[in-house]
């Protein structure tokens, strides 16, 4: 979901409740300081036909043709939201290039969705193979009628990838119904565990019909279940009846971190201890906490994070008192933390009990351990359940980031453009506050709302699109052929809208 992930949004903890009862291609660059500019040194060939070599920019964003269409779009939906129209036969590799003919540099990849850039040659090889052409055409209703290959294209996909310890997968269509399903499942597994047997009673069967169950939740995306455990925008509760649901709170760090480990050390131990309180409190109102979620980074809280002992330390509270543990890599997944799965930082024991998916991994889902599978058919249904054509798209993804390497690079970019992003902050205190980030997963914060949304403005106009959010914050999330030359390249142009801002 890209709303909110985790049982951590506007700095929230959430949880489930139930009532009583190139790579090849591109250059290299090395960062060195003249003055304060952040200088490359290319190779002299750059693969054009799929990375453009830096940004072109013809008219302001939106340009006039985008203007045009937002406005007859808005004629027939709100389109307040939209910031651009593109043109996608001509964006390549990390830049994406608009109606207007502007080519922008791009470091939030459709809300941290494009995994291996756009237009990937390997994407558009397999789509013109002959043989994946009914895959693309007939989307099947895959929880009654799967193609013949569903099974080995899961296997070449998904589970190659799986979680440690997690050796079940359901496919869904985006991370909103993969973290609302994954809660049933949680539900589902706490009830049967809870009565000892499978058998349902008359009494349970008639209570539900008529929504007695008196079941709670927490956290993500933008389902109603969700939006019970969404804390980061008001926006998008605004007039719609919700669930009451706890809320314990994330922890905010405070940076550098080595300046400040006394202090974090406390936070984190207060926000550990209030998870706990809060499923003792609701135990004593007939309340149970099924289940605890949390996103490895709380992203659209404003880009969280907490020390990887935190989590280790919430796992253990949630084996401790019963609940399930369900890890919302919606957002984090897919590589961009250095590891296909941002939770495999933790070193956990004992493995997460779901983890959901969405966003890089092309379709959405989630992992679980056997125990949570439903014990009848249609328990969790919907029409699609999924895509095929998604999964055999990121079976090619997963093959790529694997020969060409990019979780290290990942590693390696990322390390770069927090570097930057570091001296940019000494050099700028008044403007970037909290440089804080893993792998390419980075953010910073600014002195407020109007700032952080005229800085995003200005590099937009300037060839860079970036991210907000929280309240203050701006965040990145380049694909994972973000190379160091692009995290130079970004820091050149924001180094220069720093030096002029006002």
């Amino acid at each position: 979901m890209w709303w909110h992930r985790v049982s951590v949004f506007s700095g929230k903890v959430w949880m489930y409740l139930l009532r009583g009862e190139h790579r090849k291609y591109g250059l290299r660059f090395s960062l060195f300081f003249t003055g304060h500019r952040y200088i490359s040194q290319a190779a002299a060939k750059i693969d054009v036909d799929f990375d453009y070599d830096g940004p072109l920019m013809k008219t302001e964003v939106p340009g006039p043709r985008s203007r045009e269409l937002m406005k007859k779009l808005n004629g027939i939906q709100n389109a307040e939201a939209v910031h651009f129209f593109c043109n996608y036969e001509e964006s390549r590799g990390n830049y994406l290039v608009d109606v207007d003919g502007n080519r922008m540099l791009d470091l939030y990849s459709q809300i941290s969705s494009i995994p291996i850039g756009y237009s990937h040659p390997s994407l558009i090889k397999l789509l013109q193979q002959p043989q994946n052409l009914s895959t693309f055409i007939n989307r099947p209703a895959l929880g009654i009628l799967p193609p013949e290959n569903f099974t080995e294209k899961l296997h070449e996909s998904l589970l190659s990838v799986a979680p440690k310890g997690l050796s079940q997968v359901m496919t869904m269509s985006c991370g909103s119904c993969s973290n609302e399903n994954a809660f049933k499942a949680i539900f589902m597994w706490y009830r049967n565990k809870e009565r000892g047997h499978n058998n349902v009673t008359k009494e349970e069967l008639e209570s539900c019909m008529i929504n007695q169950m008196g079941i709670i939740l927490i956290f993500p995306s933008l389902g109603i279940g969700c939006l019970a455990t969404t804390h980061s925008k008001a926006i998008h509760k605004l007039d719609i009846p919700s669930l009451d649901w706890p809320i314990a709170p994330f922890p905010r760090l405070k940076y550098p971190l080595e300046d400040f480990v006394k202090e974090n050390q406390q936070e984190e131990a207060r926000c550990l201890e209030e998870v706990e309180d809060l499923i003792v409190k609701y135990r004593k109102k007939k309340k149970i906490v099924a289940g605890i979620i949390v996103e490895p980074i709380q992203s659209e809280g404003g880009d969280n994070h907490a020390s990887d002992d935190f989590f280790r330390k919430l796992r253990d509270i949630a084996r401790k008192h019963g609940c399930a543990f369900l890890v919302d890599e919606v957002q984090t997944g897919g590589g961009c933390t250095g590891k296909f799965w941002a939770h495999e930082h933790w070193g956990l024991d004992d493995p997460a009990d779901v983890v959901t998916f969405s966003k890089k991994m092309m379709t959405g889902g989630f992992f679980h351990k056997e125990e949570f599978r439903p014990n009848a058919p249609y328990r969790i249904f919907n029409t699609w359940l999924g895509d095929p054509s998604k999964n055999l798209m990121l079976a090619e993804v997963i093959k790529v980031i694997k020969t060409e390497d990019l979780l290290n690079n990942a590693t390696h970019a990322g390390k770069a453009l927090l570097t930057g992003l570091l001296d940019l902050q000494a050099r700028y205190p008044h403007l970037i506050s909290r440089v804080r980030g893993r792998g390419t997963f980075c953010s910073f914060d600014t002195p407020n709302d109007a700032t952080r949304n005229k800085l995003i403005t200005i590099a937009r106009n300037k060839g860079v699109v970036l991210g907000g959010c929280g309240d203050r914050s701006i965040r990145f999330r380049p694909t994972l052929i973000f190379k160091d030359h692009h995290a130079h390249l970004f820091l050149n142009i924001f180094s220069d809208i720093l030096a002029n801002f006002k």
